[in-house]
């Protein structure tokens, strides 16, 4: 017979482990309402809500009102629960202060201010072109309609638990307007929020590989609970476009562009 001290030492490793089940599911699908955990998890909403209260207790999770885009139906939105920079933490990511020490580094070393700036630019469109290599492929063996969902696939794959859905056009619309390329986890969401390039950066990748402007809705790096992307529906050309030379072609321009920054007229 198990004493009393490994029953309670049994509980509550059983419920600390089903509260990171809980944290994981936020993670891996961005804000979620309760009952979008108890479906999910496979509990009651009861139990998800003690959970969600132990987290938030913790500061790993907070509760927010629930973004809607497009239309607003009647009714007072949903309560979802993100999680917090201290519940990031708790998962392994891929920044870390050397990061943000090597990107500061290139912006002094280029001179600061607008160069500075320049040169942080040039470095997040190198880095992000190089994957988009892998994603490439992926993305133009696709259909044009699924191909946001392949490199929803192709991003997930690389960590950033990304999804799709449908992007309401408003009332009364036949078909839905486009769609949003969500990201529930972003590897370096710390050092975006001091250098806003590494989201500009991808958001232009995106727009290359699916041969169509895009648009950033919210990113984790500014507080929000998931980095969101629209992109409009029509026909999508094909991503052959060779991004380093798109790439490059831009990082020449700016830089040309910051060269003559404060220079009088001839």
């Amino acid at each position: 017979m198990k004493n009393v001290g490994a029953a309670q030492e049994e509980q509550t490793t059983g419920e600390r482990s089903t509260r990171n089940r809980v944290a994981r599911s936020i993670l891996d699908h961005g804000p979620s309402t309760a009952a979008d955990l108890a479906e999910r998890l496979g509990l009651t909403q009861a139990a998800v809500r003690r959970h969600l209260d132990h987290l938030v207790a913790e500061n790993i999770v907070e509760p927010r009102e629930q973004r809607v885009y497009g239309a607003r139906t009647r009714g007072r939105p949903a309560k979802v629960f993100a999680l917090t920079d201290c519940g990031r933490d708790a998962f392994d990511q891929a920044y870390d202060q050397i990061a943000a020490d090597a990107l500061r580094w290139i912006a002094q070393s280029a001179g600061g201010g607008e160069m500075g700036d320049a040169a942080v630019t040039a470095f997040a469109r190198a880095r992000v072109a190089q994957q988009a290599d892998r994603y490439r492929a992926a993305v133009d063996a696709a259909e044009p309609a699924q191909r946001t969902q392949a490199l929803a696939k192709a991003l997930s794959e690389d960590g950033y638990a990304a999804t799709t859905r449908s992007a309401s056009a408003g009332a009364g619309a036949r078909e839905p307007a486009g769609e949003q390329l969500c990201q529930h986890h972003c590897p370096v969401a710390h050092i975006a929020e001091e250098f806003p390039q590494l989201c500009e950066a991808e958001a232009e990748v995106f727009s290359h590989l699916l041969g169509t402007h895009v648009q950033r809705l919210a990113t984790i790096a500014h507080g929000d609970g998931v980095c969101t992307t629209y992109i409009p529906r029509h026909q999508q050309v094909s991503s052959a476009v060779d991004i380093n030379t798109a790439v490059n072609t831009t990082t020449a321009v700016h830089n040309a562009s910051a060269s003559t920054a404060g220079r009088n007229p001839a």
